[in-house]
């Protein structure tokens, strides 16, 4: 019997980039490079405190995670923005644009036999939804996502080993079928995340660095892969060894 492999995309990072939140940090400080920094260290602060929640057994959601860390950034780097520019940079949120070459790489995976995907995400469905609905290059694919799947309905993030479990239990995977699930994501977390329940991982990593992550040395991608397009290659080998 053919083995079915179910893709779980990652968006922030993954499909999505966050270069506009940069750009629009760069019209309203008019400077570059400390755009740049408080944009890094937005994205830095957002991740740090889901891993904190975690860690405290408490939970808030995505959105207001990002918005008390853009606040954190905006004072560790000495930067003012008015409310009204907070608020446009948070909606901007909902309007990332896509990396280059996911069009291209979800058009190819629609036309690949025996293959389903799903979005899987620490943001909620709100979010994740407004994202692929503005998106031309994930909302003329929203068919070959069957769901969005996000971490809001376990009350935790990613890498919580509870998240990957409600991300097999909402595709049909049990524990038995677990390498079945292959993660798409470009964030070393995840893919570490994944790989400690058993998942097969595919990590996107467009600048080309070699992974790095020594959190459990153990722990390596299934496959590293270099532009979304290279995806299509190992899922469609995959698919051809059991077919």
């Amino acid at each position: 019997m053919a083995v079915q492999p179910i893709l779980a995309f990652d968006i922030y990072g993954t499909l999505l980039s966050f270069e506009v939140v940069t750009q629009q940090l760069e019209h309203y400080l008019d400077d570059s490079a400390r755009a740049r920094t408080v944009s890094q260290t937005w994205r830095r602060y957002q991740l740090e405190y889901t891993w904190r929640l975690n860690s405290m057994g408490r939970y808030q959601p995505f959105l207001d995670v990002t918005k008390n860390a853009l606040v954190h950034a905006l004072a560790d780097t000495d930067a003012r923005l008015s409310a009204d520019e907070i608020e446009h940079l948070m909606a901007t949120y909902n309007s990332l644009s896509p990396f280059p070459d996911v069009d291209d790489a979800l058009t190819q995976l629609t036309n690949l036999p025996q293959t389903r995907a799903v979005i899987f995400s620490n943001g909620t469905q709100d979010m994740v939804s407004k994202c692929v609905d503005r998106t031309p290059s994930l909302s003329r694919h929203r068919n070959f996502f069957q769901a969005i799947i996000s971490a809001d309905e376990v009350g935790q993030y990613k890498p919580a080993p509870d998240v990957y479990k409600h991300l097999a239990a909402r595709v049909g995977k049990h524990h038995s079928g677990m390498q079945e699930i292959w993660l798409v994501s470009g964030n070393p977390f995840d893919v570490a995340g994944a790989l400690n329940v058993g998942m097969k991982t595919i990590w996107v990593a467009r600048d080309q660095a070699p992974w790095t992550d020594r959190a459990l040395p153990d722990l390596k991608p299934t496959a590293t892969v270099h532009s979304l397009g290279q995806v299509v290659d190992v899922i469609r080998d995959r698919v051809s060894q059991y077919s």
